[in-house]
């Protein structure tokens, strides 16, 4: 069984190697700028993770890794666009740093290559795994355009924020799993548990991600804290705020929803306080532990011996353990 450790070099090591032509040069640099920044490769990472459960070599899943990996980054080079964002893992983005046409050519050249990957899988598997492979991509389009439109909408359930990033975060690292089970060799019922596994996972992600926003230390988080409540981020926080607050406190948490951003730390702090006055917190690590709780359920199902499984449970645990 292979580290996680060791996984990612692998997966560095091939990214590291793939050919990009020089010309036009405003289409492949930035999609090496992009996959240069690295990030946690955590969707490859779980790839061979998941393979590696199945079958001592992972080699046959690289490819499919790779596809799923860079199939992510096209999705962050296009969001990035959509929100105006000056920035990603501290670097400008690259919308930023060439332009927006420049940015969208290139995430439609990276949305192709991954399929280029994806199509190198073992052929008996390849139908199977480019259909989860294309639900999945339609799904992501489907979970960004909810976030859009919450952006819109001044009523927002729990129920559809869920929804919303079940779709826009969880999905794919579900497929990663799913995809990498088969490739290693599991059935089609060990491949769905671990799929499974990766939704919940996915969507105890997010929520841990909204609460290190508010209640996270900057350093150990590694971005400053009230990013969420400045730009009234319609997260699992503001959410269960808005439907819960009533009366004064509902006026309160109103009027900071609409007062400008020329004192952003007072809204942050007037906003965290609402929050603490009601429990939120403490309801988002319920619903958090309530994920966790069932992904590692699904985990705990797969007939596999617990040697096989404690890299990956080491792994995701310690992507649970960040600083709150």
């Amino acid at each position: 069984m292979l580290t996680a450790i060791e996984i990612q070099k692998i997966i560095n090591q091939k990214i590291e190697a793939i050919f990009y032509p020089t010309v036009p040069a405003d289409l492949y640099q930035p999609i090496r700028y992009v996959l240069s920044l690295s990030g946690k490769r955590l969707r490859p990472t779980l790839a061979l993770m998941a393979c590696n459960l199945f079958s001592d070599e992972v080699e046959p899943a690289i490819e499919a890794a790779l596809g799923v990996e860079i199939f992510h980054n096209f999705t962050l080079v296009h969001d990035d666009i959509m929100d105006n964002a000056d920035k990603r893992r501290c670097q400008l983005t690259v919308h930023r740093k060439w332009s927006d046409n420049v940015a969208i050519l290139s995430g439609d050249t990276m949305q192709i290559q991954a399929y280029q990957h994806l199509a190198q899988v073992p052929a008996m598997l390849l139908p199977k795994i480019l259909q989860r492979f294309s639900q999945t991509a339609v799904e992501v389009c489907e979970g960004q355009q909810l976030d859009m439109d919450f952006e819109k909408k001044t009523e927002v359930t729990q129920e559809e924020y869920l929804e919303m990033i079940r779709l826009k975060t969880a999905v794919l690292l579900a497929a990663s799993l799913q995809i990498g089970a088969w490739i290693g060799g599991a059935t089609d019922q060990e491949a769905q548990l671990l799929y499974e596994f990766g939704s919940s996972l996915g969507l105890a992600f997010q929520l841990q991600d909204d609460l290190l926003d508010v209640y996270g230390d900057s350093e150990t988080f590694g971005k400053n804290i009230g990013g969420d409540i400045v730009s009234n981020k319609k997260t699992f926080l503001l959410i269960s705020a808005m439907n819960m607050a009533t009366g004064t406190l509902k006026d309160t948490l109103f009027h900071w929803l609409n007062a400008d951003s020329q004192q952003p730390q007072d809204k942050i702090q007037a906003v965290t306080e609402i929050y603490n006055r009601l429990g939120i917190k403490i309801l988002c690590e319920r619903q958090i532990a309530s994920f966790h709780a069932r992904a590692f359920a699904a985990l705990d199902a797969l007939s596999l011996p617990e040697s096989r499984k404690a890299t990956l449970i080491d792994y995701t645990s310690s992507l649970m353990q960040r600083q709150t």
